[in-house]
């Protein structure tokens, strides 16, 4: 019973300390300008743009990007992309994420903010009951509000500058449940959980939530 008890605060401690005191470093308008500044330099090759973004937001954010050099498969909603976490807390995270390939499927509903800025390609996206859809191009940014869904789908090569804030550790399940339900890829499951995981704890520890 004690057990259960520690674990259930533990589990309320973890979903409410990011709302209770929020510490963000990172603004979605200055990167919707980064994602810009490196088409600028690069369109037409995904590589290049991508590499530009890495090194535009390490110069941005020296203390708190990754290097951007592990990637990751991740299976959620119903699609298929990979992904390089360049920070994770317990209140933000940003990532590359995107396809060589395209994929579609479900945004998820979370207790946070995202925000989507393509930098190749394009991501269409429809609420329940849209009959025409929304499409994203490079340098534009999606706005996946709190709380809401939508079906989105990136028909072709896509790859996305995506930035998260709010109860970050609450969208977890969602990123990795198709692991169990699906793909039975533990490996990537247990890289998600530890690069993740490394990230958080060690933004904690120096105060950053």
């Amino acid at each position: 019973a004690r057990i259960l008890l520690v674990s259930t605060i533990v589990l309320v401690l973890a979903i409410a300390v990011p709302f209770l005191t929020p510490k963000t470093v990172f603004d979605e308008k200055k990167l919707a300008e980064i994602a810009r500044k490196a088409l600028a330099k690069e369109s037409k090759n995904a590589t290049r743009i991508i590499n530009n973004v890495i090194d535009l937001m390490r110069k941005e954010y020296p203390d708190y990007i990754e290097k951007g050099d592990k990637w990751l498969f991740n299976n959620a909603g119903g699609a298929m992309g990979s992904m390089t976490v360049l920070h994770a807390s317990f209140s933000e995270y940003v990532i590359i994420f995107g396809s060589a390939i395209g994929t579609e499927g479900h945004t998820g509903r979370f207790l946070a903010d995202d925000w989507f800025t393509i930098l190749y390609g394009e991501q269409w996206a429809y609420k329940a009951g849209a009959i025409e859809r929304e499409v994203y191009k490079p340098g534009d940014q999606h706005h996946l509000p709190f709380g809401v869904a939508k079906g989105y789908r990136m028909p072709e090569a896509c790859w996305a500058l995506e930035y998260a804030r709010g109860n970050i550790l609450s969208m977890m399940p969602f990123g990795i449940f198709d692991t169990f339900s699906s793909t039975l890829d533990l490996w990537t499951l247990w890289e998600t959980v530890e690069v993740s995981g490394t990230q958080m704890i060690k933004n904690l520890l120096r105060g950053k939530i």
